[in-house]
């Protein structure tokens, strides 16, 4: 193996040219390099002068090995122009030099250098090599005797293999006896099995596995034969449930295509899915025209802004309903829908999409105006009936006092002229509030603070009412909004006058402002704790005219109302817990 490394490294010393001066570093690094890849203890590289070129030597050998004598070995080399290999003992272990020529690449038969390869063989290694050495001896002389041994063994194998051939062919017709007759029970149970009978069951004496084995498979039947009666209650049971899901699917659509409201569903790519009858009636359109289509797409074709506006508005507030009027251009015809948009979940609240829900409002909204300016057509001829009665008495009065002359007709005059000077007044102030009900001007929106308004309004009360006491609670999280301040402000301040009055000038009064992030709506909210509102008052408390009131015009909440439509916002009214009523309103953030 030190001969092989050796000539390795000197034809790579030769192909590489190594030996010249100016590859001396190349050298070294290589020399090192070799020792760690072959293993060996050291590489030592001499010149043809004898000159140590370089040596690479292991640190981990004992000091003195290496240091043996090597430059006789070197000189038989370089005379010689031939390998020569040397063994030389140390203290601690034997070192073999392997000597290598390496020729020189521009001298033809010319050395160039010499090679030495060392291994060290520790002294343990030789102590088992001689170990080795030993053995193999007494293998030789044990080997001669093979024959005899052998003959003798063939012979007791022959007998053991007889003996052992005729028990283990009786043990085996015993042993195929036991496992043949349960396992041909078992193949005859499985084809039973296979035809479909899952109530046989296999009765045969086993101990071993194949005793297991039948109590599986007789277990298996068991459990297949109950499995059996159980899936075929669980397919009944589903198919009742079908049948169920089918009746409940043909009513569900029963109702949607009988249903006087439009209904469209979109689900959750935009696609338009359902499009009901009414919803052909009131649009004038055919529902092959919207089945199956982009509701974006289906929406800008035929115009339908509010559908449009309420489905833009769901998507980007992630609302879950919204509600919404607005009008339409049907084949010409104008007519104003009522627009009800919800998103669908499953019972896993996944959501399924959005389903709109729509009427056509135009003649109810006209009944409901005409009924409305009815109502309003009796409450002045009412309020300017009332004024005119002291106003024709006063009058009849004055004019019996002048013809008879009476003395105290200047007494007369002047409360005659008085009563008529008040009640005239009274007939202004009510045509003044209906003049402004009925032309409110359009809002002037501009983005600004809600809360401004309120504390506006809340310093002016404060000062006013002593005996009122006002509990903010405003939210700061609240943005600023577009809305009307003049308006807005109007409608604040008839909102504290009714809570004032209704608590007689004395008790707390509560504003607060609230922030729903999930409707994008500004939420505001004032209570009293006066009497509160009745059920039946409630219904008609916005109506024109109507008031409880003794002082009242009845247009004050008319007007509110009116205000916070303009402002695509919705008031309600309601009582508030433990007493008094509570007016909320929200507009749009």
């Amino acid at each position: 193996m030190t001969v092989n490394s050796a000539r390795a490294i000197s034809q790579e010393l030769f192909r590489e040219d190594l030996l010249t001066p100016v590859q001396r570093d190349l050298l070294i690094a290589a020399m090192a390099r070799k020792r760690m890849e072959y293993g060996v203890a050291g590489i030592e590289v001499f010149s043809n002068k004898m000159e140590t070129l370089t040596k690479a030597l292991d640190s981990d050998i004992p000091s003195g090995v290496l240091d043996l004598p090597i430059s006789q070995l070197v000189l038989q080399v370089i005379n010689g122009k031939q390998e020569f290999t040397s063994v030389q003992e140390a203290q601690t272990g034997r070192l073999v030099r392997a000597a290598i020529p390496v020729a020189s690449g521009s001298r033809r038969g010319e050395l160039e250098g010499v090679v030495v390869v060392e291994t060290y063989v520790p002294e343990s290694l030789l102590t088992k090599m001689e170990g080795i050495g030993r053995q193999y001896t007494a293998y030789k002389q044990i080997k001669a005797m093979k024959n005899p041994i052998k003959a003798g063994a063939y012979l007791f194998v022959a007998v053991v293999a007889v003996l052992i051939l005729f028990s283990a062919t009786w043990f085996g017709f015993y042993v195929a006896r036991g496992i043949t007759v349960p396992i041909q029970r078992l193949a005859e149970a499985t084809e039973a099995v296979a035809q479909g009978d899952l109530s046989v069951q296999v009765d045969a004496r086993a101990t071993d596995e194949i005793g297991t084995l039948i109590e599986s498979f007789n277990r298996m039947t068991q459990d297949l034969q109950g499995s059996k009666s159980k899936l075929e209650e669980a397919n009944l049971t589903l198919r009742n449930t079908n049948v169920e899901l089918d009746r409940r699917r043909a009513y569900i659509e029963t109702v949607v295509d009988t249903i006087a409201a439009g209904l469209l569903s979109i689900d959750r790519s935009g696609m338009i899915t359902t499009f009901n009858p009414s919803a052909e009636r009131i649009l004038g359109l055919a529902a092959d025209r919207f089945k199956g289509r982009l509701a974006n797409e289906a929406f800008k074709e035929f115009g339908l802004d509010s559908f449009q506006t309420a489905y833009d508005r769901m998507l980007a507030d992630e609302r879950d309903d919204l509600d919404l009027e607005g009008q339409l251009d049907i084949q010409g015809k104008l007519i104003t829908i009522g627009l009800k948009g919800s998103r669908m979940r499953d019972e896993a609240n996944k959501d399924l999409g959005f389903v709109l829900v729509f009427e056509d409002l135009t003649e109810l909204i006209k009944a409901q105006k005409v009924a409305a300016w009815q109502e309003v057509a009796k409450r002045v001829a009412h309020e300017i009936k009332n004024p005119l009665t002291p106003i024709q008495l006063s009058a009849q009065r004055l004019r019996k006092k002048f013809f008879e002359k009476s003395p105290d007709l200047d007494r007369v005059f002047d409360d005659a002229t008085n009563v008529i000077i008040n009640e005239v007044g009274s007939l202004k102030q009510m045509l003044d509030e209906f003049s402004k009900f009925a032309r409110l001007p359009v809002p002037q929106m501009t983005r600004q603070s809600l809360h401004d308004v309120v504390r506006e309004v809340i310093t002016l009360y404060r000062e006013a009412q002593k005996d009122i006491e006002l509990i903010v609670e405003l939210d700061e999280d609240l943005p600023a909004i577009n809305f009307d301040r003049e308006q807005l402000r109007r409608v604040f301040v008839n909102l504290f006058d009714n809570a004032v009055q209704a608590m007689n000038q004395k008790g707390r009064l509560w504003v607060g402002t609230k922030y729903d992030t999930k409707r994008r709506r500004a939420v505001v909210a004032v209570a009293d704790e006066g009497p509160g509102i009745t059920p039946e008052d409630q219904e008609r408390l916005f109506v024109p005219y109507f008031t409880r009131k003794k002082t009242g015009t009845g247009l004050g909440l008319a007007i509110v109302r009116r205000i916070i439509t303009d402002h695509d916002g919705q008031i309600q009214v309601g009582n508030h817990h433990p007493k008094g009523a509570v007016f909320t309103f929200d507009l749009p953030v």
